[in-house]
């Protein structure tokens, strides 16, 4: 992938990095030769990204042209809005408070070359603000309220390169070579990926969607494709627009950061998975009531609950039956009300919560069917038991210790056709993402139990009968979005 450095004039341009072509923007905009170059990097470090000047335009047909900028339009944007700066100070509280509470000032200034700061004390603070803010050059400013006796984040912008001190330029050499060398764009690789992949991940998480093994082999999977996959973590939003796609691999929920990082993926025109739109319908369960019963898609006897209907739970879905959060998930926030004085109690809880809730037949079973399905395609069929002694797949005991029931996995020919084909019709409904269909089949019937975004996918459990070729599978997807995508913005 080619490397081009793109400043106003190369003649008083200091950097030189083994590799990478120092271009003027001039030359950037108007040579047909860049115009067709395929899958550049571009580094755009001209003096203004003000709108319409000539650095605005370098990021902006550098997108166009199917280059990753840095920084791209939406960075530059970004760095223009007080409401986002406000959003990320607060995220960013404790790191500002640790680095800066030696400061005897109201008010300080940092700058940031390539993430780092001449003083080595504030590099893990520049690091962190230039994750989230991908552009070479920034210029951190923190104000100090002596009556929270708190720093905060004042306001962040590029930094004009011919505003850099020149007795600084042996820094600003080292910090560019050493970020060169050390990231994925590195010049001196032997052989670079045709596309790069980012998969979202959180270690602190207890229940994953995929363990380290599984991880591990998205990974060897995507390499064989020509895939760079790279993980990252969610403070590695502003790394964005630096990827062709982005794969989440964390619980999903709307009102945190996994629906953040997809909604601004997806402004990017990268590939991702899980989509904002298949997070938002599938993580609310209200939705997929509404949805699946509009289709008459066959499902346990549900009713949505709000206040002025408690009385028609009994009638309507049974005792005992299940109560659900909307945004339930991995078992979490569904509860079994035994008898009407639990189900009062539990609805009272959960409706000081959310203005709606679900309540649902309760179909006792030994076992769920799971139909995991990408690109509108089956790619696993499991069994999951529920836990030793419970009604649920997974149980927590008085210590807090997880039990989960046993998984079966079976070949696609081999599991009921019915299970697999009204898992496809239920799927469908969403869109072409990477879905989990939980269903139960009693006697000739099969009941759609719900659609799940970010499904399970975890070694020796759901790849245990497609092994290696289940990730070779749902990459081969990635890929093929991706070269969809290239084709028609080249107008192939």
């Amino acid at each position: 992938m080619p490397i081009l450095i793109v400043v106003n004039n190369p003649q008083s341009w200091p950097l030189q990095i083994p590799g990478g072509e120092v271009i003027s923007a001039r030359t950037y905009l108007t040579e047909p030769a860049y115009s067709d170059m395929r899958n550049a990097k571009v580094f755009n470090l001209c003096r203004s990204y003000s709108y319409q000047s000539i650095g605005y335009y370098v990021s902006l047909l550098a997108m166009a042209r199917g280059h990753k900028p840095l920084p791209s339009i939406s960075t530059i944007q970004d760095l223009k809005s007080l409401s986002i700066i406000r959003t990320v100070g607060d995220e960013l509280e404790e790191l500002i408070q640790h680095s800066l509470r030696p400061i005897q000032s109201d008010s300080f200034t940092l700058s940031i070359y390539f993430g780092r700061n001449v003083a080595k004390r504030y590099d893990r603070l520049s690091s962190h603000l230039f994750k989230l803010f991908q552009a070479p050059f920034l210029r951190a400013e923190f104000r100090y309220d002596k009556d929270d006796q708190l720093w905060t984040l004042h306001n962040i912008s590029p930094i004009s390169a011919n505003e850099i001190p020149q007795e600084l330029f042996p820094f600003l050499i080292e910090a560019a070579t050493e970020y060169f060398e050390s990231s994925r764009w590195s010049v001196r690789k032997k052989s670079m990926p045709r596309y790069d992949l980012a998969i979202l991940t959180n270690q602190d998480e207890e229940e994953p969607p995929s363990d380290e093994r599984a991880l591990q082999y998205f990974v060897r999977a995507a390499k064989k494709l020509g895939l760079g996959a790279e993980f990252i973590d969610k403070e590695d939003y502003g790394q964005l627009p630096q990827f062709d796609a982005l794969f989440i691999r964390e619980t999903t929920q709307v009102n945190n950061h996994t629906y953040r990082f997809a909604r601004r993926a997806a402004a990017e025109g990268l590939v991702v998975v899980d989509d904002p739109e298949s997070i938002a319908k599938c993580t609310n369960k209200v939705y997929l009531e509404e949805l699946l019963g509009r289709y008459d898609v066959p499902k346990p006897r549900t009713l949505i609950v709000h206040r002025d209907n408690i009385d028609a739970i009994p009638e309507q879905v049974g005792l005992p039956c299940i109560l659900k959060e909307p945004d339930s998930s991995f078992s979490q926030g569904v509860y079994k009300a035994e008898d009407d004085s639990s189900l009062r109690t539990i609805v009272s809880q959960l409706l000081d919560e959310s203005e709606l809730i679900i309540a649902q037949e309760f179909m006792p079973t030994p076992y769920d069917w799971r139909v995991g399905i990408f690109d509108r395609q089956p790619m696993y069929v499991c069994k999951y038991h529920m836990a030793p002694k419970h009604w649920q797949i997974q149980r927590t005991d008085h210590v807090g210790k997880i039990h989960f029931g046993k998984v079966e996995t079976f070949p696609l020919d081999k599991a009921p056709a019915q299970v697999v084909r009204t898992a496809l019709r239920a799927a469908n409904l969403i869109g072409d993402g990477l879905y989990g269909v939980d269903l139960k089949h009693i006697g000739r019937k099969t009941y759609v139990i719900e659609i799940n975004d970010n499904p399970s996918i975890e070694a020796g459990v759901e790849d245990a009968e497609l092994k290696d070729e289940l990730y070779m599978r749902i990459m081969s997807v990635f890929l093929k979005r991706i070269e969809q995508r290239k084709e028609a913005r080249n107008g192939r």
